[in-house]
């Protein structure tokens, strides 16, 4: 254990004047065009049709200043090594990868590498390993809280992270569909006729909130709340810790409202507006992580 750890204590070179950056994920050819307008400089996309991923890359190498990183399915199953070679024809900038699958063929192909939340970095060592893989940078993992975030800045060079500032938590992710269930007489996606491509659905909880559902090339689905959340009331003391790396996820938001949450994002780090007034003009809620306890903060409190 004292020889995983001596490594990370060396390295560690926190830098808090080091210029902030943002990534944003998006999740359609319109968000991605307003992630240009906004002068982002590197994006990830999701698709739900990763079909889709060769013509995104080609737009953005040829129509826009975009560094265009693609995302993985979160889980890959044996003899679904098809979504790879898919992903890896379409020649993208990088690559977002979410399982550790993905991490290997990716990372061992030569692609810049980023390692998703879901691969669950929440502790030095686990960081340390990925590290060691390939993985250029790591998304740390949504379930520390802000203060445990700042420890695990402590603990490991913060160069290696990148922190996701705003989003739509995810909620759960699973093998039903829900599109081919209710929407469709069909048993898989061969015969399914892919009600996701064409319909929003959402589901509504016993107080009425309706939280947006997205399938994905594998036809799992993933449950997001309703209510995007940020981080943005703890940046200062994010940056004070050395992180410089920050990541915004889209979800459903027009390109208007993406220009616009975007926007706040590039004025928070470069200093044009504090966290504090940010997060109650989006009206998120303001927590970070999914453990920071029962007391939270509302735009309405």
């Amino acid at each position: 254990l004292t020889d995983l750890l001596h490594p990370i204590t060396t390295a560690r070179t926190a830098d808090p004047a080091l210029t902030p950056d943002l990534r944003v994920l998006c999740r359609n050819r319109a968000q991605l065009i307003a992630a240009a307008n906004a002068g982002i400089t590197t994006a990830y996309l999701d698709l739900e049709d990763i079909r889709g991923y060769a013509d995104a890359v080609a737009w953005a190498r040829s129509e826009s200043n975009l560094r265009l990183f693609l995302a993985t399915p979160r889980i890959q199953k044996a003899g679904e090594q098809g979504f790879f070679k898919l992903i890896e024809r379409a020649n993208p900038h990088g690559i977002l990868a979410r399982n550790p699958g993905a991490v290997d063929h990716f990372s061992s192909a030569g692609f810049e590498t980023v390692g998703d939340f879901s691969l669950n970095v929440a502790n030095p060592l686990t960081a340390q390993w990925y590290h060691q893989l390939g993985l250029n940078r790591l998304t740390i993992s949504c379930d520390l809280s802000a203060p445990q975030v700042t420890d695990l800045l402590l603990a490991a060079p913060p160069s290696w992270f990148e922190l996701i500032l705003h989003q739509h938590m995810p909620m759960f992710h699973m093998e039903h569909c829900v599109f081919a269930a209710f929407m469709s007489s069909g048993s898989s996606f061969l015969d399914c006729g892919r009600p996701c491509d064409h319909h929003k659905v959402s589901l509504r909880d016993r107080v009425g909130m309706e939280h947006p559902l997205k399938a994905d090339a594998g036809c799992r689905n993933t449950l997001f709340n309703a209510v995007a959340q940020t981080g943005a009331r703890h940046f200062s003391d994010l940056r004070a810790a050395g992180l410089a790396n920050f990541r915004i996820d889209l979800l459903d938001e027009s390109p208007d409202e993406s220009l616009h949450i975007l926007n706040a994002y590039s004025h928070l780090l470069s200093g044009l507006a504090d966290g504090s007034s940010l997060w109650r003009d989006l009206k998120a809620l303001s927590q970070l992580g999914v453990t920071s306890g029962t007391l939270r903060d509302s735009p309405e409190s």
